[in-house]
């Protein structure tokens, strides 16, 4: 009998093991699972995380009123149902101001005979078709001739000549025959659209202008030594002053880098200012590495809000900053999470009541977006306030997994609850960073066909360059236009006729000329994330 009893324990024993091991694989082919679709959402699938707010009811069925602070609702006018011919919608213009080349097309004059009576034919009337001609780039040569003067009389009777040269602009670059209009050119060209050196060099090359990618890449760090740097410590200084900041951060490949290996990451920093500035600006900093010290020597003239996303060096930043966390990332973690699940399983999910949660939150600050920066903190004590309590005491709730993608989305959650509720501080403060994350993405999309910098001086001036471009398309400046204008005028500051600091070159400055705005008819709104527009 003991015999037996000792198997029938044994027995046991290895049923409860092989039930865990079970248990423990099945939670595996679940993680598997989640991140086969995920990854095939992330390749296959649209990258929008657009969802709509209905798809959860959060208040139990109840009636939920919500007042449009910012838009007075009209009133509704029910008409008689119809039917139309459907027409494709576009949103193609050609702008007015351009320049209207006619070409009239005429029958030949003994053409113009009736062919039925004889008689002269004329015109009842005509038909026209517009058509957008584009003009390649043209390059021409300007030669600067300065005439030097001397005086005959003194050449024949004096031992001494007075000579007198007439004024000439300084070059951007001596030695170099670089204009201020091409180094612009390559600039935007590389920074602003996309283009690197090499494929510049092809289409300098296709007009039979011979310059490599080498002097191209020197021309345009020593035009950022001399000129723009000294214009971006100004922007530096000015931003520091505000209030109110936003800050990110992402990777760059530095190839020739001192005591690093080629394929070891750099970082390139970003501050900006927020909605709530006058003039707008953005400053990229690169760094070789992503520690604390960077965004802290950076902003050590700094005091004020700083809006971040959860990476912790930010939280290590003198007390006199503080840091505000970003709603936009928990989301994101709710909706991969709602995303790793079957879509029969998706709706009725915990993850979708998160999302449904911060969507809610996000539609509030819409409405508040008009709003005065003490009504907005009245609002969002009355109308946020209660939501964000009430989301943090439904996921104190769950019981989950914290290794699973839901898991992680609730301990990051509970982890940045302090920083995530410190947009409640001021009304002049925003709910998440996609300000910083907008503005990170030009970069980001240039990374990609440019790949890497070269040396560190490299990726210097590609942080002042970016900052100046995204600076000027913030402010309705012409990148192209503005960067011609401080290659033309900085070389020449205090002069007559031109500016007398860097200071003037900032935007916002008095002394930037008319053609370096963008009219107001062809500036953009900066572009949103998909599920940030109105349903």
């Amino acid at each position: 009998m003991k015999r037996q009893e000792i198997s029938v324990e044994k027995l046991l024993g290895i049923i409860e093991e092989k039930d865990r091991r079970i248990a423990e694989l099945e939670q595996q082919v679940q993680w598997f699972m989640e991140q086969m679709r995920l990854s095939k959402r992330k390749q296959f699938g649209v990258s929008s995380e657009q969802t709509k707010i209905e798809q959860i009811n959060l208040f139990n069925n109840e009636e939920e009123e919500t007042h449009n602070l910012a838009i007075t609702e009209q009133e509704r006018i029910e008409v008689k149902a119809h039917y139309r011919k459907r027409t494709r919608l576009t949103t193609d213009k050609l702008p007015e101001d351009l320049p209207v080349e006619v070409i009239e097309h005429k029958l030949p004059e003994k053409e113009c005979i009736c062919l039925e009576c004889g008689s002269e034919l004329h015109t009842m009337g005509k038909e026209t078709r517009d058509e957008l001609k584009i003009i390649p780039a043209k390059a021409v040569i300007v030669r600067h001739i300065r005439h030097v003067y001397s005086c005959r009389n003194c050449e024949e009777t004096s031992d001494h000549t007075s000579i007198v040269k007439a004024d000439i602009p300084e070059p951007v670059i001596k030695g170099s025959f670089a204009s201020p209009e091409t180094i612009a050119h390559i600039a935007t060209q590389k920074f602003m659209m996309g283009s690197p050196l090499y494929r510049q060099e092809q289409e300098w090359k296709q007009n039979g202008i011979e310059i490599s990618r080498q002097t191209m890449s020197n021309w345009l760090i020593k035009a950022c030594e001399n000129w723009l740097e000294p214009i971006y410590e100004e922007m530096k200084k000015r931003l520091c002053e505000h209030e109110v900041l936003h800050a990110d951060e992402t990777v760059v490949q530095v190839l020739k880098e001192p005591g690093k290996a080629a394929q070891s990451k750099s970082y390139m920093w970003l501050y900006r200012t927020s909605g709530e500035a006058k003039h707008q600006i953005i400053l990229y900093d690169y760094q070789p590495d992503r520690k604390h010290i960077h965004p802290e020597e950076f902003l050590k003239e700094f005091s004020g809000y700083l809006h971040a996303d959860g990476y912790s060096v930010y939280y290590k930043l003198p007390e006199k900053i503080t840091v505000v966390g970003c709603w936009a990332h928990v989301r994101r973690k709710f909706f991969d999470a709602m995303e790793a699940l079957p879509k029969e399983k998706q709706a009725m999910s915990n993850a979708a009541k998160g999302v449904a949660y911060c969507d809610k939150l996000f539609h509030l600050e819409k409405q508040f977006a008009l709003l005065c920066p003490e009504n907005r903190l009245k609002e969002r004590e009355k109308q946020s306030k209660p939501i964000i309590d009430e989301f943090y005491d439904w996921i104190r709730k769950l019981n989950v997994l914290p290794k699973t993608h839901l898991g992680k989305a609730v301990q990051y959650a509970q982890y940045q609850r302090k920083y995530l509720e410190r947009y409640m501080l001021n009304g002049r403060l925003e709910i998440s960073n996609n300000r910083a994350e907008r503005s990170i993405k030009p970069f980001v999309i240039g990374r990609k066909n440019w790949l890497f910098s070269n040396t560190p001086s490299g990726a210097r001036a590609s942080a002042v360059y970016y900052s100046l471009v995204e600076t000027a398309k913030e402010n309705g400046l012409n990148p192209f236009e503005y960067l011609s204008w401080i290659f033309s005028q900085a070389p020449n500051l205090g002069k007559p006729g031109y500016v007398s600091t860097f200071a003037d070159f900032l935007p916002g400055g008095m002394k930037i000329p008319a053609k370096v705005f963008i009219p107001q008819s062809k500036r953009t709104e900066p572009e949103k994330y998909a599920w940030e527009e109105d349903e």
